[in-house]
């Protein structure tokens, strides 16, 4: 079980995120949690570093969709501010709404990256449907109080994969800082 808790890759931020790495591995689509990866939660208006981020994703070729459990009207609103396909209305870690984002954006499984701020929903469904998986730090310490709980138990997850050897060290102090 803990191979598909375990992510392909972590970076301090979605900005940080290596978009030619990613390309390298043969990524071409890239789909995006809303809530504390793109925006704060509760936000619809990405920071500036992450509007130039994702201009430069696209001019390097990636396409991009929004994949929230977030409310469907402000998932919505903020996918067309940013002019971004999305799926809304979506339970992660289910399968079907990854399957739909891949087929949206025209890529097989192993094309398509899911960049995200949590173990349980981003990792887990991603690597259940073949995604390459990408975890970053919360945007914001602000979050639902099941989130908040979440957050604890992914914690020790993480330390065991650190245990493991599942992840480096490295990547355990981004996490972490």
């Amino acid at each position: 079980m803990l191979h598909l808790l375990t992510p392909d890759e972590i970076y301090p931020s979605l900005t940080a995120v290596d978009l030619e790495r990613l390309w390298r591995r043969g990524v071409r689509g890239l789909v995006l949690d809303l809530d504390n990866t793109l925006v704060a939660y509760g936000r619809t208006d990405p920071a500036e570093a992450v509007l130039d981020w994702l201009r430069r994703a696209q001019e390097a070729g990636m396409r991009l969709c929004i994949l929230s459990n977030g409310r469907p009207r402000r998932v919505r609103l903020t996918a067309q501010r940013l002019g971004i396909p999305w799926i809304e209305s979506y339970s992660k870690p289910r399968r079907r709404g990854f399957r739909e984002a891949a087929r949206l954006l025209g890529t097989q499984p192993h094309e398509t990256a899911i960049l995200g701020d949590q173990l349980f929903t981003d990792v887990l469904g991603g690597r259940r449907s073949g995604f390459v998986t990408v975890l970053v730090n919360p945007v914001s310490r602000r979050e639902l109080p099941h989130t908040r709980l979440v957050r604890l138990l992914e914690r020790l997850v993480m330390r065991l994969l650190l245990w493991q050897g599942r992840i480096d060290r490295d990547a355990w102090q981004l996490r972490t800082s």
